[in-house]
């Protein structure tokens, strides 16, 4: 399977897309250039498969990858993807996230888009 390597070396892009993963679980909408969005959706649509199995060693796998950040102190990105997120999809058989076109950048002219997930509340 191809990838894109963004300009970065592999640990660069690893971190890249932890990140980006994160944030995405955390705040369900991000807003990220075209192509970093395409290589995100794979990674964010795999890890919330695993979550929807919800048992200790699909939440460890999920805990290798995800980073522990809080969401205003009280609930961090593994428990609301296992919490919120997992039951929410529960029954969606995939498609969790959709990407929505914004323009050029201003700067670059990159394409911007944001990554969200679908059904956010």
């Amino acid at each position: 399977m191809a990838y894109q390597k963004l300009g970065r070396n592999s640990s660069a892009r690893k971190a890249l897309f932890r990140d980006l993963v994160t944030d995405l679980f955390l705040y369900e909408r991000i807003q990220t250039t075209e192509a970093k969005a395409k290589e995100v959706r794979s990674i964010a649509e795999k890890l919330i498969t695993k979550a929807k199995k919800g048992d200790l060693h699909a939440r460890r796998q999920v805990a290798a990858y995800v980073r522990r950040e809080t969401l205003d102190g009280d609930q961090d990105a593994i428990q609301k993807l296992f919490s919120d997120l997992a039951t929410r999809y529960s029954e969606r058989p995939g498609g969790y996230t959709r990407i929505l076109k914004l323009g050029p950048r201003r700067g670059d002219a990159a394409p911007m888009v944001y990554l969200e997930l679908v059904d956010r509340a």
